[in-house]
């Protein structure tokens, strides 16, 4: 059985017993420091207050209900609205919003030092 996902640590991967431990990738060990550090937590947070502030969210609410409303309550999947909502959200959060993440991201990389 595959062990659960967490926001607060890194997926453990299925490793055969008998395959020699390999070194985490660059990628790995940042997602290990910004989770150690609660960093990977409080940006979560400064996302979802940044949406709510700027409306993205009630705009998502929106899409989705004319999207059920259109197709009928019952004839619509969870996997198909988050089909249909999950390009359009991405694209819809503002430039502000991912540059003042990345600019969190990038004193952290540097305070970090890595």
């Amino acid at each position: 059985m595959k062990p659960k996902s967490s926001v607060n640590r890194p997926p453990t991967p299925d490793v055969a017993d008998n395959l020699p431990e390999r070194e985490p990738t660059f990628q790995e060990l940042l997602n290990i420091k910004f989770i150690e550090t609660g960093e990977k937590e409080r940006l979560m947070e400064l996302l979802r207050e940044r949406l709510v502030d700027c409306g993205w969210k009630d705009e998502m609410k929106s899409i989705c209900r004319a999207f059920v409303k259109k197709k009928g309550r019952n004839n619509v999947t969870l996997d198909e609205l988050i089909h249909v909502i999950t390009p359009k959200g991405r694209a819809s959060v503002p430039d502000s919003v991912k540059a003042e993440l990345l600019q969190r991201i990038r004193t952290f990389l540097v305070s970090a030092a890595l």
